[in-house]
């Protein structure tokens, strides 16, 4: 990815902020200044520059988050496209415990997450062949976050921010596309006891596997294609909820066993 010195340097400087914002908790200015609120190829340089500097300091790619599925969202932010993110292995929260200490205004949004069997590299990937590459599908929480000030975000500081993303729980009910159908998916999200958020599937891109396959294409025209074992997170089915220091979050999703979460305040 070739870009001009002033644009390279830009990225550079945008990468630095944002990465000292991640490493101290402390949250920084928007990026914008520095890239453009809607500057696709200089967000998404930024967004890699990023992988390519959590790579060498040992972390391991484990999939991509999709955000901005939905159409309220977008319209919230100006925009007519989802954007996504990558996954990392210390992300994933596997026994539900979320550790607190280096986020900064964390929220939830429960989604349905797809593990690949086969990669989704060739071909037109059309919607059968990536129904066919998806080995299971569970319920799963993203915690997203913000690493600059209020959420103060454009279309460009969510992307250089890696689509904003923290944490991930996934359930351990996995179903094949044959036991659910994704779009049919209806979801209660609850804080403790209260239900605070409600969706669906359609919610998201009007259908789960949509998200899936705009995001294949996506990355296979990047040349960074999707592979088999990888988790993708494919977009909120409601809207995302706020949740306060050692509070908990379930959701309970149809043709699922509900998955849970629980904030604490570690590092």
């Amino acid at each position: 990815m070739n870009h001009s010195p002033d644009t390279a340097e830009a990225v550079r400087a945008a990468a630095r902020r944002l990465a000292g914002a991640a490493e101290t908790a402390r949250p920084c200015a928007p990026v914008r200044d520095l890239i453009g609120a809607d500057d696709i190829t200089a967000a998404y340089a930024v967004q890699h520059q990023l992988t390519i500097d959590r790579q060498a300091a040992g972390a391991t790619v484990t999939g991509r988050k999709i955000g901005l599925t939905s159409p309220s969202v977008q319209k919230q932010l100006g925009v007519d496209r989802p954007d996504f993110g990558v996954l990392f292995d210390e992300m994933e929260c596997v026994d539900g415990v979320v550790p607190t200490g280096r986020l900064i205004a964390p929220k939830v949004e429960a989604e349905i997450a797809f593990v690949l069997g086969d990669d989704l590299a060739d071909g037109e990937l059309t919607l059968h062949q990536v129904r066919s590459a998806v080995e299971y599908a569970v319920a799963a929480l993203e915690i997203v976050d913000s690493r600059i000030l209020n959420w103060d975000i454009t279309f460009g500081d969510t992307v250089a921010d890696n689509a904003s993303s923290a944490k991930y729980v996934l359930g351990r009910d996995r179903r094949t596309l044959a036991e659910v159908e994704p779009k049919d998916v209806t979801m209660t999200l609850a804080v403790g006891d209260e239900v605070v958020s409600q969706g669906a599937g359609v919610e998201c891109l009007g259908d789960p596997l949509v998200a899936l396959q705009w995001l294949a294409r996506t990355a296979a025209a990047l040349g960074d294609p999707l592979l088999a074992g990888q988790v993708i997170l494919s977009g909120a089915l409601g809207p995302m909820v706020a949740v306060p220091p050692g509070g908990s979050v379930t959701a309970r999703s149809s043709g699922f066993d509900e998955v849970t979460a629980v904030f604490e305040e570690v590092s």
